[in-house]
């Protein structure tokens, strides 16, 4: 399991991540997703341990991330964006390299290696120079230096980026087949992708969390209307008439007139029915015929703008204010704690001298 408790990482007066908080499960895969510079790589690197917050805890697998670096690094494979290989090594060579960075045990190391190539389809190429592979299987050493050891957590950022359809598929297979040996942690541009393979989404915007969920909650939760596309066969032009008698409907919206002379609208509907049978009723009603009727799924494209968009800019003085009633508040808490544990030692003291005072009676 992943904890992040209140991290905040500050440079100078800037906040690039404030009071961030957020679980991840083991076995998850969980998609990260931010603007750029919304703070998304600040907190990946701070969870590989690369930097270190300015407040706050990360425990990871138990292991606070300060206090036990090396503990928690042996727990975390990290493919970085862009897939910086040696390319003056084989592929072989690349991902021995990589288990003798993790300290993988020399007698444990060779089976490592292959099974790192066996689990990521490297077994045709592992003898090649990395500098002579496709960008596709130049992704898969990447993800094979991250998975050698069997680390439990695997931060992948932007693993697809640069790939055709085809390499696209293939590279998203093997990033679910992680599932059942680890946790993941993927970063991605592409909502669509995030959307198919994980089953939790974090969104970091401005240095906060601003949503934690599946992303089929957020996807139904993006909009408070829903949309029906619907093709008629409308010689009289009478279809927009329907909407005097279904009170569900918002709104008809012309979205094209067709060669062959059908027409395609887009009804905005409020409420939760279903109001299908009644679009049919009053279709046959006006002697329109409906040729295709398809309700329009909310995407976490729109979730993500709706979640980001017009989010209040802290000015630097907000900032200062939040944080520094932040660290007040955490003063207040710690005072609280060691008053109370002050008391509980004084009834512990008095309990004992009771005790030892019954004892010689």
């Amino acid at each position: 399991m992943i904890e992040v408790k209140n991290v905040t990482k500050k440079y100078g007066n800037f906040y690039a991540v404030r009071n961030v908080n957020f679980q991840i499960k083991d076995g998850e895969i969980v998609g990260f997703l931010g603007r750029n510079g919304a703070g998304k790589t600040t907190t990946m690197n701070m969870l590989t341990g690369f930097i270190e917050p300015t407040s706050g805890e990360i425990i990871v697998e138990g292991h606070n991330i300060e206090k036990e670096s090396k503990k928690v690094k042996a727990e975390i494979g990290y493919m970085p964006e862009g897939t910086p290989l040696y390319t003056d090594l084989t592929v072989k060579e690349f991902i021995t390299y990589m288990a003798e960075l993790k300290l993988v045990p020399k007698k444990e190391r060779k089976k490592a290696v292959e099974e790192a190539i066996e689990n990521t389809g490297l077994e045709k190429v592992k003898d090649n120079l990395t500098r002579n592979l496709s960008r596709g299987y130049k992704q898969r050493v990447s993800l094979a230096g991250a998975i050698v050891g069997k680390p439990k957590i695997l931060i992948l950022d932007e693993p697809t980026v640069g790939l055709d359809p085809k390499q696209v598929i293939e590279i998203r297979e093997l990033i679910k087949s992680f599932r059942k040996d680890h946790t993941v942690i993927l970063s991605s541009h592409i909502l669509s992708e995030i959307s198919q393979i994980c089953e939790k989404v974090i969104i970091i915007d401005k240095g906060e969390i601003v949503a934690v969920d599946t992303p089929e909650n957020l996807e139904n939760n993006c909009s408070e209307d829903r949309e029906i596309i619907i093709t008629v066969d409308d010689i009289n032009k009478n279809f927009e008439d329907i909407k005097e008698n279904i009170s569900n409907i918002k709104e008809i919206n012309l979205i094209s007139e067709n060669d062959d002379n059908s027409v395609t609208y887009k009804l905005i509907i409020t409420g939760e029915e279903d109001i299908r049978k009644e679009i049919f009723s009053n279709c046959a009603k006006l002697d329109i015929a409906i040729l295709e009727m398809k309700k329009q799924e909310n995407s976490l494209e729109e979730a993500f703008i709706k979640l980001v968009e017009n989010r209040t800019e802290y000015s630097q003085k907000e900032i200062n204010k939040m944080q520094y009633e932040k660290e007040i508040e955490d003063i207040r808490k710690e005072e609280e704690e060691k008053k109370q544990k002050k008391q509980e030692k004084k009834q512990a003291k008095k309990e004992n001298k009771a005790r030892k005072k019954g004892g010689k009676k």
